[in-house]
């Protein structure tokens, strides 16, 4: 029981430190991760809700966690699409490159963002980021979803 206590309390912790949420953002959702050459990436959503007028709007915006598990320090570059899932179409909504030290994580790394007005239901939206060593190829895609609308 002491063990199973513990350890729980120790997955809680690290995940509190793998996924650092900014002040500004009201929670960031992270989805599964992808790799490549060394590199792997999780891409994460935060949706915040703000009112102009009588109208409710949603500031969706994207990020990534990115590890690197090589013995040296690498750049690295990723992408961020986003869609509404009923119906919508891929739009890319930011890019960027950052220096990653030898066997460490950074992050979450602000991707780019968008702002939808919030419809009378609440909405599922999603993103999708992918990532690259530099000279290297990309990764599959790594996606988060939220339809957090509501506060």
């Amino acid at each position: 029981m002491y063990l199973r206590r513990t350890a729980a309390l120790t997955a809680a912790t690290g995940l509190a430190l793998l996924v650092p949420t900014p002040a500004h953002a009201v929670g960031i959702a992270c989805g599964g991760s992808v790799s490549t050459q060394g590199i792997t990436a999780n891409g994460c959503i935060s949706a915040e809700r703000w009112k102009d007028g009588h109208v409710f709007f949603r500031d969706i915006t994207a990020y990534t966690t990115l590890t690197n598990s090589r013995p040296h320090a690498a750049w690295v570059e990723y992408e961020a699409f986003f869609r509404v899932v009923s119906g919508g179409h891929w739009v890319k909504i930011g890019n960027g490159r950052t220096a990653v030290p030898r066997r460490s994580t950074v992050g979450p790394v602000e991707i780019g963002d968008t702002d939808r007005v919030c419809g009378p239901v609440n909405v599922k939206v999603e993103i999708r980021v992918h990532v690259r060593p530099a000279g290297g190829a990309w990764s599959n895609w790594s996606g988060a979803a939220t339809s957090q609308c509501q506060t």
